[in-house]
Formats: structure tokens, C-alpha cells, sequence
């Protein structure tokens, strides 16, 4: 597949990592030389300096015969003008743009603009994709990453493991054996900022961060094995009341928890408008950093503090600020993944990667086949994949047994005749299951190979 890859930025680069690491014929466009060469030097991809609206750089990138065209730079105008000129002069047929602003996100989504008149397959919003990661922090406190899989059936979470779990040193093996009844894989490790996907033999240790996928059922049951509790939130404050935090804001007052929210905007102008959209969550105007404001939202009695300003050390500052003044639990909106690390000693309980959940959307739109979504784990080092196995897949009527799955790679979870079904080593995998699959980066091409997805991009 060829594709053409518009903005060299955080987003676009992970996308290319992507794409090209599967050998797919990648160019990457961008009006900065360095973010150019930056990818042209660290992957196997072509690269070409210009702006990406312009017919002729697009040219030069290969459009004439281009089979996808995301658009993922800054702008906005930038990015639709260049699925426009995508459609209209080269006739690229798949399009997909990445768009921030809330105006064209509102007319797009009410269906204002025709695809005749804006030729875009794919929008992706930053902003709803992260409200919606930082709601499912607030459903399952207990985890700092969590994603859905199997139309609400099975889960993925993450979470860290501490000196009082009950399973410590016991090899995951006999976990199965002691929890029989339990739907739940334990599918990956990060230990030592290594990420790995774990033999029956391994054991899990204090420290540990592990990503298990488990029946939606056997959740609260699991995270009490690992010594997790999974308290109601009812209380929560959230720092920025930008287009994310005032989407989280909406969403809680229109939810069936009836979580109370307050909101802490540093900009009037922002505060107003998001006091102007809400009904009953209250809205104040001042510094997120400033303690006194902090009490005033009674953080003390607070379930929870979300940080989700547009400043990363504003975020992670703001949470600390909550916990030492008796908040119980802390989530912070994180862009630059090199502070990932600091989440612990810092006491931060959960973060969300906008870069992660952008490529993970993006991800889910453009993958083989009859692959049904993917997710994006840490800083793009795994993927949980789900997919419907064909009946050209080398794995059809084969026994889990006996299917030559790379090292890296785990099954989490079979749904099989409309039923979730628990990995065993017996199960033999049909045509039409219905696979959860953790991956690491490296050995994604292999299970794509094995699912026989490449037949179809789109």
C-alpha cells in the first residue's frame, strides 16, 4: 500500500513508524525540513519538504498513485484543504484528517458538511479520544491505562503492582490454576521500563506494571487478586477547562453515575464558555497550581484529580499539588512521553498519551483486513489487536497449542459463537472467532501474516 503521510510531528512520525515498519511505501510530508530528515534518517521512509496543501508537493509525494492520504499536520484548515486537493486533483480514495477545532468537529458531526463538499472518510478528533480515555480512567480508578475490546465483552487494563498484592512471586501458571474461574489473561509485564510479554513461568513482582484482558464481567474480581479495590467515584475535580476537560465535564453530568464535577480554568474567557455549557458542575476561574483555589474545589474530599491543560508540567505539578492536599487519586494528561517515567516516584496514580490514543484511533481505521481495532501501548511499544479470523488464516482449525505465535505475542481473549471464551492451550480457533491479541511492535507484521490480513487495506 502506498501512503502518504501529511505532518512529520509526534503524531505523523509514529504513524510512519508504523506503516513502514510493515512495508507499506510511506512518504512523509512536511513544511520543516527537520522533521523531514528527522524521518527520513530514523525510518524507512521518503520524505519531501513543502506544504502539504500545495498540488504540486503532493505531487511529488506520489499522489497520482497514492492508495491513503492521512492528514495529521498543526492545522486544521491545513489538514482538510489537503484531503480536498487529495480528492478533487489526484483521486486518492481513502482520506482521513486529524481536526482540533471544536466549530468544524460540531458541524462535521451534525453532518453540516456533505462529503461532496468535504471529502474526508476519517475525522479524527485529539480531544474526543482523549475525554474519552480520561472517562474510562474515572470508571476503573484502579488502573492507569484501560481500553475495550469485544463490543464491551472484554477489557484491557494496566496497573501497577504494589508491595501488598496477594499474588506476589506466584508463577502465572498457577494463577490460572487457583482462579480456574476467572476470564482473565495476564497478556503483558513492564519491569525495569521493559515491556514483555509473559511465559506461564513468570511471576510478578512488586513494581511490576501489568496489562491483563479480562472478561467485562471478571473485572472487579481480578483487580481484587492483584489487591485492587474499585471504589465509586463521586467527586472529582478537573484542572482545564478546555475543549477536554469541559468534553469530560458534559459527559459526567450526562452519565448515570452522576459524578460531581468541579472545574478549575485558568483563562476567563475559557472558564466562561465552559460555565456557559454546563449546568451543575461549577466552574472556576483561577490557577489549578494555586492551593487556596485547590480548597475551595474541596480537593480534600475529592475522589479524584484530572489534569488536562495544554501544559505538561502544569499537569503533572497540579496533580501532586491535589494528592498532598488529601485528594485520592491523581490522572494527568501527559504529551511528551519521556516524563512517562516520573508518574510513579512523582505519586501520579494513571496518565493519558494523546500521542498514544491519537495513533491508536488513526490505527483503527487503516489496518488489514478484518482487523477490528487496535490500541497503542506506552510509547507505541505493543498493540492490542482485535480481529475475525478468515478462513485463509494458517491458524483456522488449529489448536492455540499447536499455532507458532511469535514470543512476543499473547492471545487475551477468543469470542467465539457471540461467547467469550478463555485462551486455553486446547482451544482450536475457527473461522469467524473474534481474537484479542497482544503484540509487541516488533512481531506485529507476523501476527498480521498469521491472520492473513494483508489481503485488504481498506
Amino acid at each position: 500500500m502506498k501512503v502518504i503521510i501529511c505532518g512529520a510531528g509526534q503524531v505523523g512520525w509514529q504513524i510512519a513508524r508504523h506503516l513502514s515498519g510493515e512495508k507499506n511505501d510511506v512518504t512523509v510530508v512536511d513544511s520543516n525540513p527537520d522533521l523531514v530528515r528527522r524521518a527520513t534518517e530514523t525510518l524507512d521512509v521518503q520524505g519531501i519538504a513543502g506544504f502539504a496543501s500545495y498540488p504540486d508537493v503532493l505531487d511529488r509525494a506520489g499522489a497520482r498513485d497514492a492508495d491513503m492520504i492521512i492528514a495529521a499536520t498543526y492545522s486544521d484548515e491545513v489538514n482538510m484543504v489537503t484531503c480536498q486537493v487529495a480528492h478533487s486533483v489526484f483521486d486518492i480514495q481513502r482520506k482521513i484528517a486529524r481536526l482540533r477545532a471544536r466549530s468544524y468537529l460540531d458541524a462535521i458531526y451534525s453532518d453540516l458538511y456533505r462529503r461532496d463538499h468535504l471529502p474526508i472518510d476519517v475525522v479524527i478528533s485529539p480531544e474526543r479520544e482523549v475525554a474519552e480515555a480520561a472517562l474510562r480512567r474515572l470508571r476503573v480508578p484502579a488502573a492507569f491505562d484501560t481500553e475495550t475490546f469485544l463490543d464491551g465483552k472484554a477489557q484491557v487494563l494496566g496497573i501497577a503492582i504494589k508491595a501488598d498484592c496477594p499474588v506476589l512471586n506466584t508463577p502465572l501458571r498457577q494463577l490460572t490454576d487457583l482462579f480456574s474461574t476467572l476470564k482473565t489473561i495476564v497478556i503483558g509485564i513492564r519491569r525495569g521500563g521493559r515491556l514483555f510479554a509473559p511465559a506461564a513461568g513468570d511471576q510478578i513482582f512488586t513494581g511490576d506494571e501489568v496489562y491483563f484482558c479480562a472478561a467485562t464481567e471478571d473485572v472487579t474480581r481480578t483487580l481484587e487478586v492483584f489487591g485492587k479495590t474499585s471504589e465509586k467515584q463521586e467527586r472529582v475535580v478537573i484542572v482545564g477547562g478546555g475543549n477536554i476537560g469541559l468534553a469530560v465535564a458534559q459527559a459526567l453530568e450526562s452519565g448515570e453515575g452522576r459524578i460531581r464535577a468541579k472545574v478549575i480554568e485558568k483563562n476567563r474567557a475559557v472558564a466562561e464558555r465552559a460555565a456557559d455549557a454546563l449546568e451543575r458542575t461549577i466552574v472556576l476561574n483561577g490557577d489549578g497550581l494555586d492551593a487556596g483555589l485547590l480548597a475551595e474545589a474541596s480537593i480534600d474530599r475529592a475522589d479524584a484529580i484530572l489534569c488536562v491543560t495544554d501544559d505538561d508540567k502544569t499537569n503533572l505539578l497540579a496533580s501532586v499539588r491535589g494528592k498532598s492536599e488529601g485528594c485520592a487519586m491523581a490522572i494527568t494528561l501527559v504529551n511528551d512521553p519521556t516524563l512517562l517515567p516520573l508518574m510513579g516516584p512523582m505519586g501520579i496514580d494513571a496518565y493519558i498519551n494523546p500521542r498514544a490514543t491519537t495513533v491508536s484511533s488513526i490505527l483503527r481505521h487503516i489496518r488489514h483486513g478484518r482487523v477490528r481495532g487496535v490500541y497503542s501501548i506506552g510509547d507505541a511499544e505493543a498493540e492490542i489487536i482485535e480481529a475475525e479470523v478468515l478462513s485463509t488464516s494458517p491458524i483456522t482449525g488449529q489448536p492455540i497449542r499447536e499455532i507458532d505465535f511469535p514470543e512476543g505475542v499473547l492471545l487475551g481473549a477468543v469470542l467465539k459463537d457471540g461467547k467469550l471464551v478463555k485462551p486455553a492451550g486446547s482451544l482450536r480457533i475457527d473461522e469467524g472467532d473474534v481474537l484479542v491479541i497482544f503484540s509487541l511492535a516488533k512481531d506485529v507484521p507476523e501476527v498480521e501474516r498469521l491472520l492473513q490480513v494483508s489481503i485488504d487495506f481498506f
